[in-house]
């Protein structure tokens, strides 16, 4: 289907994405996708049905809405990310006995930001949902994810969990 804001809406690799990419320069210059709507239905199984045009009016609102405050929420994104950092891993990579390596010496969200640059992809869904999902290069295996709801920072966990 052919949106005016999306462009095409197409089924893909982890549910229907749009045409359009995202990028901004906290991230890297790397396009990452943008996908509409969940993955999985409430049953665990993919959603096969591509989103309303209701639905995709209100992604996009969502989606600008994420725009209209983006340095705002980036450094909201930075400075969270900084936090988790200390709470779950500076014990390890700060330590060169738990890590068989020298200190990161990561004191600051200045210092950790260059660990965020890899935005998988952007996932926009009902209920003024946003999600930001990246292969933190800390944390490959489990990533990091930050989810917005009503443009306002509700959760921040790995990949898939918030």
């Amino acid at each position: 289907m052919k949106h005016a804001f999306w462009g095409q809406v197409e089924s893909d690799w982890a549910g229907f994405s749009a045409e359009i990419t995202f990028c901004h320069p906290f991230f890297g210059s790397e396009n990452c996708e943008i996908f509409l709507g969940d993955e999985f239905d409430e049953n665990g199984d993919e959603v096969e049905d591509p989103p309303s045009m209701e639905h995709l009016a209100e992604f996009e609102a969502t989606y600008r809405a994420f725009l209209g405050n983006i340095e705002s929420n980036l450094a909201l994104i930075s400075q969270k990310a900084f936090e988790r950092y200390l709470k779950l891993y500076a014990h390890h990579f700060e330590d060169p006995r738990k890590s068989g390596e020298p200190a990161f010496h990561i004191d600051s969200a200045e210092k950790h930001d260059p660990h965020l640059k890899e935005v998988i992809y952007l996932r926009v869904c009902s209920g003024g949902t946003l999600r930001i999902s990246i292969r933190y290069a800390l944390d490959e295996e489990h990533g990091i994810e930050f989810k917005f709801v009503d443009n306002r920072l509700d959760d921040i966990g790995g990949i898939a969990e918030t």
